[in-house]
């Protein structure tokens, strides 16, 4: 099993606000922001706490997690966010809740924040998160194929708001990306504004291998 603690969290939070800041810089609102006239803090709030959050079901089970990180989740936030007025309260508590469901393999994210999160979870995935099952000798395709990704890039784009680009060392890297980012980018509700780029590095400079989710240019 690949890792699911600290480290994780950390790197989930930390591409899911780099998306959220990116959008932002081109004028695609959150949705406590569209919905509901809350602010951008508001929605960094959002994201941040379903990132770190959004695995704690593991504790329970790892088969059905989201479920058990709602439940888990939503106890803690009442804590965590009970300086805010009631309705203001209930809205930040809901938008978490519906990110942390909607990052499972068959979600269907209808937030902004939820979609970030999403995809934001998918994007870790480099070498370093099989230490756990490569120093206890159980390898299997995902930490084999995680083994071959070295590097994930998040950056402004020039014709589309974000670009991705993935760093390879081997082609076995390519099951991460077709096997598992394509299903959580699909769908999430924010793959028009995501250039997805592959790259193989082997020490020689890198060559593109494969543009996975190039989209037309927003306007």
């Amino acid at each position: 099993m690949t890792d699911h603690g600290p480290i994780h969290f950390q790197i989930v939070t930390q591409n899911a606000l780099k998306i959220l800041r990116l959008l932002e810089k081109v004028k695609i609102k959150p949705s406590v922001v569209q919905d509901f006239k809350l602010t951008q803090d508001h929605a960094e709030v959002v994201v941040v706490l379903a990132s770190l959050l959004h695995d704690v079901g593991m504790s329970v089970h790892r088969k059905g997690h989201e479920e058990f990180s709602v439940m888990v989740t939503n106890r803690i936030l009442h804590r965590v966010l009970d300086f805010l007025p009631v309705e203001e309260r209930t809205i930040m508590i809901s938008e978490v809740l519906h990110a942390i469901i909607s990052h499972r393999r068959d979600g269907h994210p209808l937030t902004v924040e939820a979609g970030i999160v999403r995809v934001a979870d998918a994007l870790d995935m480099t070498k370093g998160r099989t230490r756990l099952p490569y120093q206890a000798d159980k390898l299997d395709i995902h930490s084999v194929s995680a083994l071959a990704i070295d590097d994930i890039e998040i950056k402004e784009g020039k014709h589309i708001p974000i670009e991705v680009h993935i760093i390879m060392n081997h082609t076995a890297g390519i099951f991460q990306v077709d096997d598992l980012l394509k299903e959580k980018v699909k769908g999430s509700g924010i793959e028009q504004y995501l250039d997805i780029r592959v790259y193989m590095d082997k020490g020689e400079g890198r060559q593109l291998f494969k543009d996975f989710y190039k989209r037309s240019k927003i306007t």
